[in-house]
């Protein structure tokens, strides 16, 4: 029997979910509520994404070693692209997912949110104009067994919130939907070029990254108690210098976001994103922001990019191109917040400790 064995004998599920109610927008929505026991005054979160489930997914084991007390699933949660798209082909991907045991055994021992990024959403890329994105969204709520009572439900995409009480102290993990609302992407006239690969900024200021209501859920959301909050966006937010899908190629957008952070008075905001087949830890000190804003990209869990190079302005320190998983570990008496990159032995590869001070996290 293995270390990672023995330790995963151990495991045991350590938070209740509940439900409360919250009152957003004149709205009654069922928000999920973690009641945490308080565990040194530590929380661990971890995240990943683009898991394909044709391959071997070994890194499942040095998670569930690591015993995180909540896990965020960022997107490409399985592969189901292909073109045509067909249901049948969503289900049966979800289907062989569910047979991998470490995988089954993680989402059954620790609370967790998931979002969908395009290659579960089922078009690569893809964005509002997907003509298959209900029958999609219908199969994603079926996998993750979300409740009957859920808003996701009858809501316009997949957006929702988990708030984690530990302690006294309050995190909100916020799981955007960077699909279902998304407006086309400009396409660059320079394919495969450094920094234009694929897409370039749009300034028009008709074209949305998250749509109507879910701004206003957010807007929402953000105006409520959090010491910290983590924001769940399946492409890269903060990120600069490449030309793949990202934040930054719709700029009216992210100002917009970044407007919002500083007119709700929200503080202790640090990204978590995936889609890229890299890891990564970045930082924009944007003065629109309350503080700056720190990223960390988690994209390796079956086939990283082992070649990727890119310019990385605002990245600290290098890529990570193996397989790996992210995991935030939030230490309230230390006062810090430390974001790291672990590979498939759980060992750290990369990592970057953030004060509370610098986030403005009282």
């Amino acid at each position: 029997m293995t270390s990672i064995q023995r330790k995963e004998g151990t495991l045991k599920r350590r938070s209740v979910l509940a439900w409360a109610g919250s009152t957003a927008l004149g709205a009654c929505t069922a928000v999920p509520r973690i009641a945490q026991p308080p565990r040194g005054g530590r929380l661990r979160i971890g995240v990943s994404s683009c898991a394909d489930q044709t391959r071997p997914q070994p890194v499942w084991d040095a998670v569930i070693a690591d015993r995180p007390d909540f896990f965020v699933f960022a997107g490409d949660n399985v592969y189901a692209s292909d073109v045509p798209f067909s249901v049948e082909g969503l289900r049966a991907a979800y289907d062989r997912a569910a047979a991998i045991d470490n995988f089954a055994r993680l989402r059954a021992t620790v609370p967790n949110l998931a979002v969908w990024d395009d290659h579960d959403y089922g078009v690569n890329d893809g964005g509002a104009d997907f003509p298959h994105k209900q029958a999609s969204k219908e199969e994603f709520l079926n996998f993750w067994r979300i409740a009957a009572g859920d808003p996701r439900r009858t809501q316009e995409g997949l957006y929702h919130v988990h708030t984690i009480d530990t302690g006294g102290r309050r995190v909100q993990v916020l799981g955007l939907d960077t699909r279902w609302s998304r407006s086309p992407w400009k396409h660059t006239d320079q394919r495969g070029a450094p920094g234009m690969e694929r897409y370039l900024p749009d300034a028009d200021p008709g074209k949305t990254m998250l749509g109507d209501e879910q701004w206003r859920w957010l807007q929402a959301r953000l105006r409520e108690p959090a010491d910290v909050r983590l924001l769940v966006s399946s492409i890269q937010l903060v990120v600069e210098g490449h030309g793949w899908e990202r934040s930054g190629n719709l700029p009216s957008e992210r100002e917009r976001l970044y407007r919002l952070l500083r007119d709700t008075g929200a503080r202790g905001v640090v990204v978590l994103s995936g889609d890229r087949h890299i890891g990564g830890l970045y930082r924009d000190p944007n003065p629109l922001l309350p503080h700056a804003l720190y990223e960390m990209t988690s994209s390796g869990v079956t086939h990283p990019w082992a070649s990727a190079s890119e310019a990385g302005p605002n990245r600290i320190g290098p890529l990570v191109r193996v397989v790996h998983y992210g995991l935030v570990d939030i230490d309230f008496e230390a006062r810090t917040l430390a974001l790291s990159l672990r590979d498939v032995t759980g060992r750290t590869v990369h990592g970057h400790t953030v004060s509370f001070d610098e986030l403005h996290i009282g």
